[in-house]
């Protein structure tokens, strides 16, 4: 760890450009993309169908985000875009991102505020940021005009799992759901540059001494495309107030009985010669 952080002082000292500013504000672009592993298990569904499957699931996780920040407090918002008509009678099925409205951190009181807005109703989670346990690396590189440093950390993960059963019976749905979800171990690595001193990043990566500028989390990649330091017009980082408060476990609960409602929902019915559609999406 010395070693460590001799080579970013030494590193910082010969590289331009620095923020040196005491009060400072800026505005991070990140584009963000999720790969999919599916496997489908049914005689229906054939190749051209799984591959535009696939597409549409892969747009609906590229986006885009700003994150303002100062200091103390961030604002993450999804950049809004028009959803372009869909034409055509082929299979349609819709994936939420779990992306929010806007995400607000206060990095100096330790707490968050997500707005999000799920099935038709507004939520807004209240609680306090958790602790990354961040290993710091010696790899660098540039992204953009920024030198970078690695870091990562290990976390426990449910694997998702979205599984259609036309041949099932009360009693295996009853065990299923008994079941406790499956878990991985998934390995976060992170860029961010000690140039900007914020102990920041998108969506609730953060704890770092630096801003962070890229995020690889499982399937799930964000990287930051532009930064602008200072912009010539004031910002304003103001957090969200509209929708029901809840905290980040009550949120979970609800969430968790909605997607079992809707899986049950769209499953086929009992009997039926459709054939099972079984979807697994790595993380």
């Amino acid at each position: 760890m010395i070693m460590l952080t001799r080579i970013i002082i030494m590193t910082l000292m010969v590289v331009l450009p620095t923020v040196n500013a005491q009060d400072f504000q800026g505005v991070a672009t990140y584009k963000t993309h999720r790969d999919f592993d599916i496997k489908m298990d049914s005689t229906k569904v054939n190749d051209a169908m799984q591959k535009q499957m696939i597409e549409m699931m892969k747009k609906q996780f590229q986006k885009t985000y700003t994150l303002t920040f100062n200091r103390s407090a961030s604002v993450y918002k999804q950049e809004v875009a028009l959803d372009k008509p869909q034409v055509g009678s082929g299979f349609q099925m819709s994936f939420s991102s779990g992306g929010s409205d806007v995400f607000y951190k206060n990095i100096q009181q330790k707490t968050y505020i997500d707005q999000k807005e799920t099935m038709g109703k507004k939520f807004l989670i209240k609680d306090t940021i958790v602790p990354i346990d961040w290993q710091l690396q010696s790899d660098t590189k540039h992204i953009g005009e920024y030198m970078c440093f690695k870091a990562t950390y290990t976390k426990q993960v449910p694997k998702v799992n979205f599984n259609f059963n036309s041949g099932s019976n009360k009693k295996e749905d009853n065990t299923e759901k008994e079941k406790e979800p499956e878990m991985t171990e998934r390995t976060v690595t992170a860029w961010y540059t000690p140039q900007i001193p914020v102990s920041n990043g998108p969506a609730k990566y953060q704890g770092l001494p630096g801003l962070i500028l890229e995020i690889h989390d499982g399937k799930l990649t964000v990287i930051c495309s532009k930064i602008v330091i200072n912009p010539e017009e004031q910002i304003k980082i103001e957090s969200p107030t509209k929708g029901k408060e809840v905290n980040q476990k009550e949120y979970d609960i609800i969430m968790d009985k909605k997607q079992k409602e809707m899986m049950e929902r769209y499953a086929p019915s009992r009997g039926s010669k459709d054939g099972a559609i079984h979807i697994t999406i790595g993380g």
